[in-house]
Parts: C-alpha cells; structure tokens; sequence
C-alpha cells in the first residue's frame, strides 16, 4: 500500500508547476464530464501511453510482438484483456527494461514500496514531474470538503520528527501550514501534550492514518477532552477505516472523517466525496478493471474482485494492467454529488492495522513504518515478528547483493523509527511463510493488542 502523505520535499514542485497546473485545470472541469466524456478522454490518453510504451519501453515492445499485437489493436477499453496482467514479481524480474529509454537518467526518480505484504518493489516516477501530477489530484480530491493549500493541517502519519530524542514531538513544515505530529511517541503520557500543540496551532484538517487518529480520538474520549473547534474535517489514508473507528473519530472530533486509496505504484487513485462515503475513482488517473479470480471481468452486482489499474501519468515507467493486491465491489449509478466518477464500495486487502508495542506500552502502527526507501533495496522480502514487549524480531529474506553494510543501514533506519525503548533483533531466514490465502503479512503479532476496532 501506499503511503502518499505531500512532505514538504515532495512539495519541491518549482520546475513542475507547469505539470501541476496543467493536471489541476483539468481535473476542476472534467469532474464534471458524462461518463461518456471520461471515457473518450481515457481511451486518447491510453492510445497515447500504448504508443510510447512500444516505441520506448523494452518491455511492452516483447509483451506486444510476443502476442502479434500492435498498440493500435487496443481500439476500447475492454480490449486491455488482449494483454496480460502485470504483477509485482514481474516488475522485479524486468525492472531495468520496463523504463522508459527515452527519459534520461537525471529525470528519473526511484522509489521503493513494501506495499502490505513485505516484499519490496522499486518503481521510477519523472523527477518533480510525477508528485507535482500527484499533488493536482489530491488538491482536487480534498478541495471537495472545502481545503485550500494555505489552510493548516496536522500530518499525524509515517514522519520521524528530528527532535523526538530531546521530547519535542513535533515540527512545522510548509511554510508554518503543516504541524507534523510524530507517530511513535503517543503515549498516554505524551498525549496532553500533543492536544495542546493541535490547539495552539488551531489546524482546520488533519492527514492522518486511521490507527494515528484512532489512538488520539480513543484517549481524548477515556479523558473527558473537547473537540478541537477550529478542525473541518479528517483526511483518511494508506489503511482500511473500519466503521467503529470512523464512527469514534467522527464523535470525538466533532467533523467528518474522509477516506481515500491510492499506491505508490500510482495506477488507482478514489476518494469519498463531499455526500458520499463511496470511492470516486478519478478515471483521468488510471483505467481500473475489477477481475475475478479466473482473470474475467467482474459483472455483477456486489461480486467482489482484484483491482486492476493502468497508470495514464507515468510515462517514466508505464504500469499496464497492473494486479494490485487489493479487493472491492464495484457501484452501479451515480453518486448523488453528480460527478461521472465510477464507485468503489470498502476496499479490501489494504495494509492490515497492526501495531508493534514497546517496553512503555507504546504502540507504534506498523503503516507508520514507511518502507519507501533505498534501505531495503537488496532484501527479497521481509516481516517483523512480535512475542515480546521488549523486542521486535524483523525477518530478512536477503537478494544475492546482500551484505554488511545493508544490516547496518536497516538497523539504523529501523531504529530511528521505532525509538529507544525496544530491541531489533535481524534475523537472516530463507523464506517467509504466505498465509492460507496466499498472502504475505507484514506483521506477526502474538501480543494481545486491542487499539480498535478487528476487520472482519
């Protein structure tokens, strides 16, 4: 899964603005096409990726000669299925040939994602270009409850805050317009504390994960605290929210608690809008498929499947057809808020909120342990493991390139996260065990944890 908190680096948009703009003038219009309209506007932007990614992307120019096919025999939407699905193994095994060849080495920017199942995946964006894309969409996406850019914000996620080791858990970025809260230190000591840096700074919208809120809402309820009167609404990312956590935060905080999905990978983008608790997929991002287990399309009503997206964005490093590991259901009609947005119901598969706890009974929410970094650029695959308080175990599957100085930036960075108050333990295995689903978990918790509300 991706973690798609806008840092201040991230926000490093001077050469892009053009980008920016360009993607944000049409995303005020478009929201309001036919879905007719958005349709004709995705099938001009996939005839053109298709084009590119043939004539520049080693890669697909095999996929469509190994199959006799020529971009131009994609003639609608449904004629995808002519190509395969794209995974994540795959991307491993051809990553140097699925970049572009006609994008020089000083316009491109790498990044790594653990996504929910532990095994790394690295993915190029266009330097500046794609997060200045990025950033239009979700301006876009929260201009819906009323955000504006100069309007302050908590960011209660994945940040490590420089001066955490001398007690100050937070730092302002963004020009003063961001308050950034640290994830690993909210104690109930700790909390008070943070409650009265949020209403000194009198934010209007928090970004948050929904384990972080879900920790400050639960002892602002065991403790009598008041609402923060200035905050509009909550911006909901990077995990499932399940109903009672929604229905706390909601309660506590007195405002509406907004949920988007999205990935590092940047092939599906989908937010709630403003009358909706649905997902409106943003259709001039990617082109979504639902498939069954078999590959075939979804069809019918309520019929649960895997989200298949196609990036239109990245032309870097195309994704085409790319099978995400997540499950919805898709809505027939339309949203009462008259957008031609398709709608996704609750998205299954995302990481799962699980939490490493500390000598101190801290716990620390595993999606806060942002893996988008180089450090584990030479691990095949890799898990925590938890029977202790004192102790967190992080299994590592190693690639061949593997060496020394690979565990010693992994405990650096792992440490820095997780603090002073537990050991890591690396352990070097040969392979982790999926779960009877055939999936990877990121966390083996044997601790009794309850901090909300277990999906279902």
């Amino acid at each position: 899964m991706k973690d798609q908190t806008i840092t201040s680096k991230a926000l490093g948009l001077l050469p892009a603005l053009p980008a920016f703009f360009k993607t944000y003038r049409l995303l005020r219009k478009s929201q309001w096409w036919s879905r007719e309209q958005l349709e004709e506007y995705q099938m001009r932007r996939l005839s053109r990726l298709l084009d590119h990614a043939y004539q520049n992307v080693p890669y697909y120019r095999r996929v469509f000669d190994e199959r006799g096919l020529k971009p131009g025999d994609i003639q609608n939407l449904s004629d995808l299925s002519k190509l395969p699905f794209l995974t994540k193994e795959i991307i491993r095994d051809n990553l140097k040939d699925m970049v572009a060849r006609n994008y020089p080495a000083n316009k491109l920017e790498y990044v790594t994602t653990g996504g929910s199942t532990g095994i790394p995946l690295g993915i190029y964006y266009e330097k500046g270009v794609s997060r200045a894309i990025e950033w239009a969409f979700i301006k876009t996406l929260w201009e819906r409850v009323g955000y504006r850019f100069q309007d302050k914000s908590i960011i209660l996620k994945g940040n490590v805050v420089a001066a955490a080791e001398q007690g100050i858990f937070w730092e302002k970025t963004l020009f003063g317009r961001w308050l950034i809260l640290s994830s690993y230190h909210m104690t109930d000591d700790n909390l008070p504390e943070y409650i009265t840096r949020i209403r000194q700074f009198r934010p209007k919208y928090f970004q948050t994960y929904p384990s972080t809120i879900n920790i400050l809402a639960r002892f602002m309820k065991k403790n009598g605290v008041k609402p923060f009167n200035s905050v509009r609404a909550v911006f909901c990312g990077s995990e499932n929210i399940y109903p009672g956590q929604r229905e706390l935060i909601e309660e506590v905080l007195n405002c509406r608690v907004y949920s988007w999905y999205g990935h590092a990978e940047r092939v599906v983008l989908a937010g709630e809008c403003e009358q909706s608790a649905h997902y409106h997929i943003f259709p001039e991002y990617g082109v979504t498929e639902l498939v069954r287990e078999d590959g075939a399309p979804v069809k019918d009503e309520e019929e649960t499947g895997a989200i298949v997206g196609t990036g239109l964005t990245n032309y870097v490093m195309p994704l085409i057809r790319y099978k995400t590991d997540d499950m919805t259901v898709m809505v027939k009609g339309f949203c009462t808020c008259k957008r031609g947005y398709p709608l996704l119901k609750k998205v299954q598969g995302r990481w799962l909120q699980e939490f490493i706890i500390t000598k101190n009974n801290r716990p620390i929410p595993i999606t806060a342990i942002n893996m988008h970094s180089d450090v584990f650029d030479n691990v095949a695959q890799f898990q925590f493991y938890q029977d202790k308080k004192e102790e967190v175990v992080f299994n590592v599957v190693k690639k061949p390139a593997y060496t020394d100085r690979d565990t010693e930036y992994i405990q650096r960075e792992l440490s820095r996260k997780l603090g002073g108050d537990i050991d890591l333990i690396i352990r070097f295995v040969n392979h982790i065990p999926r779960t009877g689903r055939g999936k990877y978990r990121f966390l083996i918790q044997k601790l009794p944890v309850k901090l909300g509300e277990e999906d279902d």
